[in-house]
């Protein structure tokens, strides 16, 4: 019996040539204004994907309070990041694009122009009728907006965090038993193959494509289901035999989205039911340190990776300690509290005190 809770998506992974220019960006158009840690160190446990050493790195895990996932933005120290060689289009294998909540397209596209954030077009219709619009950041990764009704705070933001990815995938089946067999994105909003009128404007939108849109019927539970909220995968197959991997050729941490993490309790049974369902895992911390807390910093906890059946990378996060008000040396510990049960609201607003402006 499948024992563990997914809070919901705890960060997208974002690899960046600069740090602190991607943050002010992300800062400014998606309000991604508080930082949970911000160290530089060694990714000495990512060995299958960095060459087979480790790598200097600096990262900042980052979140909009209103409501969503953070990002996790993540740069080399020690080597020279490396760019894709071809463009990356709609249906490469791997994360092509970073869903953002939003509370309405108007409102957003209005702030976007005031603020001279450019978007790819106007806002279309996807396949469900819902409108839609996508921006693409001075570093070429690309962002589709979608309106949600789901909000944590009312910080008079237009948008909210990380509500999900478009994945390129070979096979939408295979596909399934991760995205939903293990993560539990169960309910199928639309299932279209053609080519997408709300996808013109991007790169690789004209093609024909598959798209499955999944959802979950069961909401998230654990201590940031709360702040998290919900999320949504939508699977995008070219069906050609010869597709182009996003990462081909290039480590995990260069330019581009590295990964899709998830907020989780039940290291232990999560890690039986991937290897059941044949996604073992192929990083954990959790036994290389004989279960002791991998320490980030100003956090702490356990994390662990699958691969997707195209080799796109999944995270899972066992939050064991936050800070809560670091300047007062207020520090949470998790395993102590009922994993199914989310954090009070007020003690999660205490976050905001971190804010960087």
């Amino acid at each position: 019996m499948d024992n563990y809770y997914i809070s919901g998506i705890q960060q997208i992974g974002v690899g960046v040539k600069d740090v602190p220019t991607a943050w002010a960006w992300y800062r400014k158009s998606f309000g991604m204004d508080c930082p949970i840690f911000e160290e530089t160190a060694e990714a000495k446990y990512m060995l299958p994907y960095t060459g087979g050493k480790p790598q200097s790195r600096y990262a900042v895990l980052t979140f909009n309070l209103q409501s969503g996932g953070g990002f996790e933005i993540w740069q080399y120290k020690g080597r020279t990041p490396v760019d894709a060689i071809n463009e990356i289009v709609a249906g490469n294998l791997g994360i092509f694009a970073c869903k953002i909540k939003i509370k309405s397209i108007k409102k957003t596209l209005d702030y976007f122009r005031k603020e001279n954030i450019p978007q790819l077009g106007e806002p279309l219709a996807d396949p469900s009728g819902k409108m839609t619009f996508f921006v693409k950041d001075p570093l070429g990764n690309i962002f589709q907006m979608v309106e949600a009704g789901d909000w944590f705070m009312n910080e008079k933001k237009v948008t909210g965090g990380a509500y999900g990815a478009m994945v390129g995938v070979s096979d939408i089946e295979k596909s399934l038993k991760v995205y939903s067999g293990v993560l539990g994105y169960d309910q199928v909003v639309y299932d279209k193959t053609g080519i997408s009128d709300d996808l013109k404007y991007i790169p690789g939108g004209g093609r024909n494509l598959r798209r499955v849109l999944l959802r979950r019927g069961r909401p998230f539970s654990g201590p940031f289901s709360r702040l998290m909220g919900n999320s949504e995968i939508e699977l995008i197959s070219s069906g050609e035999s010869n597709e182009r991997k996003i990462f081909e050729d290039r480590f995990w941490g260069d330019p581009g989205f590295i990964h899709l993490c998830y907020d989780i309790r039940g290291m232990e049974s999560l890690r039986n039911t991937c290897k059941e369902k044949g996604f073992p895992f192929s990083v954990d911390t959790q036994q290389t340190l004989d279960g002791n807390s991998f320490d980030m910093g100003e956090a702490a906890g356990h994390f662990a990776y699958i691969e997707d059946p195209d080799g796109t990378l999944i995270e899972f996060v066992e939050t064991h300690k936050i800070p809560i008000l670091k300047k007062f040396g207020w520090y949470l510990n998790l395993m102590k509290r009922d994993p199914q049960k989310a954090l009070p609201d007020w003690m999660l607003r205490t976050l905001s005190f971190s804010r960087i402006k």
